[in-house]
C-alpha cells in the first residue's frame, strides 16, 4: 500500500497510459483506422481534409472525457465495494442471535 501510496503522490500513476500489444485487437483496430484515415485524406480536398481533422480531433476530445468519466465511475464503485465490505451490520447470519 505505501509504494502505491507514493507512487501517487510522486505522480508516477498514470491509468490512462497503457501499451499497446502488438498483434492485439486494439493494434489491429488502430491500424485500420490509420489506414482509413490515410485513404480518406489522399482522396480529399485542402479544404475536407481539415473539416476532417476537426471531426477526427473532435471524437479524440469525446473518448478522453469518456475515459475519465468511466475511470471516477468504476473508481467510486470500488470504493463504495470497499465500504460495504467494512459494514459489520450488513445483514449475514450471526451465530448466537446476535
Amino acid at each position: 500500500m505505501r509504494k502505491t501510496l507514493e507512487d501517487l503522490y510522486y505522480s508516477n500513476i498514470t491509468p490512462s497510459e497503457q501499451r499497446m500489444t502488438p498483434g492485439s485487437e486494439m493494434a489491429k483496430a488502430v491500424a485500420r483506422v490509420t489506414s482509413c484515415e490515410k485513404q480518406l485524406m489522399e482522396q480529399l480536398g485542402k479544404a475536407e481534409q481539415e473539416t476532417l481533422t476537426k471531426l477526427i480531433r473532435s471524437q479524440h476530445e469525446i473518448n478522453s472525457i469518456t475515459a475519465i468519466e468511466n475511470f471516477i465511475l468504476g473508481f467510486r464503485l470500488g470504493v463504495r465495494l470497499m465500504a460495504e465490505c467494512m459494514d459489520d451490520n450488513d445483514g449475514d447470519i450471526k451465530k448466537g442471535g446476535e
